[in-house]
Order: C-alpha cells, then sequence, then structure tokens
C-alpha cells in the first residue's frame, strides 16, 4: 500500500521510542519538527525543482495526501494519523446534524453554511465533530514537549482544536521569517528533553488559488520558501530533524462549470457540500439517488465521475469502516471533477469560484505531497 500523510506522525511516534508502526522507516534526532507546505504537491516541485533545488535534493519519498486532497481533511489526518473515515473531517465542508434536518460546516473556517458564515466553535464544538486522541496527545504522554510554529488566529482555531488537541508552546509565525525562526527557537536547547514541533506556512497555497500553480508568482514564493529552507539546514543543530510535506497539490482549472446556473443539478438537491474538485451532493430524498445520479452523470459527462454513498463506502474512498456519525456527513453522491475542471458555486462560495487552482481530486498533481528529511534518516530509501 502506498504511504500517506497519516504515516508520517506515527513514523515520528515510534522514533520516539513509542511502540507504535513506522512503516515509513524513520530515524529522527532528539527533536523533530514538521513543516507543512500547504500546497506543495510532488508534481509540481518536480516540475519546478530549479526554482527550489534544495527541497527537490532532499525528498526523500512521496506519499499520498488521502481522500479528497484538502487542506482540512490533510491536517487532519496528518495530526491523527488516520484517515478521514476515522476522524471525520472528510473535505473542506459536509453536512452535520441540524434542528431542521442538516447544516454544512466548513471545516477549515469552522463557520457554518459557508467559508464566511456563523462561527460554529459554540453550536459544534470541534472536540465533539472529531472525538479522536491526536498523535501530538501521544506525543506529549510520552514526555515530548510540543510547540506550534503557526500564524497566531490557527491557536484556537476550530481545526487546530479538531485535529491537534494537544496544549503546547506557541512561537507566532506571521510569515515566513518567523516560521524559521520559530523553528531554531524549537532546536536550539541544550537540555535533555526532546520536543516536537509541528509548524506551517501558507503563503504557496494562496498564490496557487490566486495566479495558478506554477505561475511566476507562485515560483516566487516556492523560490522563497527553498532558501529559508536552505539557510535552515545550515542553522539547524544536527540533534533536530526537519521534516518538510505538504498536505495536498493543485491544478489550474480549464473548464468551469457553474452548478448554480444548471437547474436539473439543483433538482431534489437539499445542500451540495465539499469544493470545486470534490463535491458531496445530499438529496431531499434519498431513495431517489440513482435518479438524480443519472442527470448528474449526463450534465457532466467527461468532466465528473458521480458515484452513490454505497460505492464510494465499498470502495473505501474515504478509508475504511467509517463510523455511523461519520457515514452520515459523506454526500448521498460524491461527484469527483476529472481532468481540469471545477464545479463552482458561486452564490455561496464566491471567492472559491473565482480561484485559479484547485485541489481536493485524485489526480497526481493533487495527490501526491513529497516527504523531505533533513538531519535523521529514511531507511526505506536504501533498501
Amino acid at each position: 500500500m502506498p504511504h500517506t500523510l497519516a504515516d508520517v506522525l506515527p513514523a515520528v511516534a515510534a522514533s520516539f521510542g513509542m511502540a507504535v508502526d513506522n512503516s515509513l522507516d524513520l530515524v529522527t534526532g532528539r527533536d523533530v519538527v514538521v513543516l507543512l507546505i500547504d500546497g506543495l504537491g510532488a508534481e509540481l516541485l518536480t516540475r519546478h525543482r530549479e526554482v527550489a533545488p534544495t527541497l527537490a535534493g532532499h525528498v526523500a519519498t512521496n506519499v499520498n495526501a488521502g481522500f479528497p486532497a484538502t487542506t482540512a481533511a490533510g491536517i487532519a489526518s496528518l495530526a491523527l494519523g488516520a484517515p478521514c473515515a476515522t476522524h471525520g473531517i472528510i473535505g473542506y465542508s459536509f453536512a452535520v446534524p441540524d434542528p431542521g434536518g442538516m447544516r454544512l460546516l466548513n471545516a477549515l473556517r469552522w463557520r457554518l453554511d459557508s467559508a464566511t458564515g456563523p462561527d460554529a466553535r459554540t453550536e459544534y464544538p470541534p472536540e465533539t465533530v472529531q472525538r479522536g486522541t491526536s498523535r501530538l496527545q501521544d506525543l506529549a504522554a510520552h514526555g515530548v514537549d510540543v510547540h506550534y510554529v503557526v500564524p497566531e488566529y490557527q491557536r484556537r482555531s476550530g481545526l487546530t482544536r479538531a485535529a491537534f488537541r494537544a496544549t503546547g508552546i506557541l512561537h507566532p509565525a506571521a510569515d515566513l521569517d518567523q516560521v524559521c525562526s520559530g523553528i531554531r527557537t524549537v532546536a536550539n536547547h541544550s537540555g535533555p528533553g526532546r520536543r516536537f514541533a509541528y509548524a506551517y506556512f501558507p503563503d504557496l497555497d494562496a498564490a496557487g488559488h490566486l495566479y495558478g500553480p506554477g505561475s511566476p508568482q507562485w515560483q516566487d514564493v516556492l523560490a522563497a520558501v527553498d532558501a529559508g529552507i536552505a539557510d535552515l539546514l545550515t542553522d539547524l543543530p544536527s540533534t533536530c530533524t526537519l521534516l518538510v510535506t505538504g498536505d495536498h497539490g493543485m491544478i489550474r482549472a480549464d473548464t468551469v462549470i457553474d452548478l448554480d446556473s444548471r437547474p436539473a443539478l439543483r433538482r431534489d438537491v437539499r445542500l451540495i457540500g465539499g469544493e470545486a474538485r470534490v463535491r458531496h451532493v445530499y438529496l431531499e430524498r434519498p431513495e431517489g439517488a440513482a435518479d438524480v445520479a443519472a442527470v448528474w452523470t449526463g450534465e457532466l459527462s467527461g468532466h465528473a465521475q458521480v458515484a452513490g454513498r454505497e460505492q464510494v463506502l465499498d470502495e473505501q474512498w474515504f478509508g475504511p469502516a467509517p463510523g455511523p456519525e461519520i457515514r452520515g456527513r459523506i454526500g448521498d453522491l460524491v461527484v469527483v471533477a476529472q481532468g481540469h475542471s471545477v464545479l463552482v458555486c458561486p452564490d455561496r462560495e464566491p471567492m472559491e469560484s473565482a480561484m485559479i487552482g484547485h485541489h481536493g481530486a485524485r489526480t497526481a498533481d493533487e495527490q501526491l505531497v513529497p516527504l523531505i528529511v533533513a538531519g535523521g534518516e529514511y531507511l526505506a530509501r536504501r533498501s
């Protein structure tokens, strides 16, 4: 089976001496930093290796982001060491129970109905939407000091509370310089205690969404990240292992399909969740799923695959054996864009619908992310 983001932190935990699976055969130093570069796809890095020679030169292997290839799901899979079927953050947005029947929860922003809707943290506490124990909690229980090098706003965000859960020392990082500075602070200590840090940098993803992956603006951000990593590799002590990865790759949209403008696609549909590359479609009458699927298949021929919930569960798109609560979050239909098509809902998602770069689906450009290892050993590479 190919490795996924969910394998990374169990491998880190095993390197700290915990009795968990280390399928990545990772050996680390005293301290470990996992730096997530949002939107760092393996295929994009390979195509632009001349822009990022340091990153490209330290790739130990590529792993799958997991389905769907989107930030909320990827961060949860990384932090929990488990797929979506286990942690339940099954996409950018998905349905949750509501007194009126169901409502969309935007898991990235932790808001209701849309990315700019009401704050959902009181009505849908993150710790109840995602109930599992994170690998960071396991590390803390094992005596490892946990640190976060992330933007200040993420400290109490719904997604942070849902995915990471462990208390830790915050090193606020609003830009790349502060990310690198925070990593240096974590690594440079003389005590015998071991440290783990999760660090995050969002700007590559933002540049890809706004200008397109591979655009000059995107390449400028990638070059800056590479220079920062090159400096880190010079500065970090030998006691620290730096792991760099991404949560997804990205494609440039070439065909935009407006779901709001096609009345046939709204017939018998209650809610449309997910994002432009993977849609959860929730129906007024689930027993009519086959008829609605036929309409969507005809309307989107050549642009999307339409699958019913039972097919998705049987084929384990989100992972094996979700419980009833998580099963209910999966759309009656799951619609996955093909090629470089996107399925937009501009009435509710004006900002997202105007983006040039997108991700979420099952192409290599979206799914594959690099695992970059510096200051440790990736033993499987030598086998």
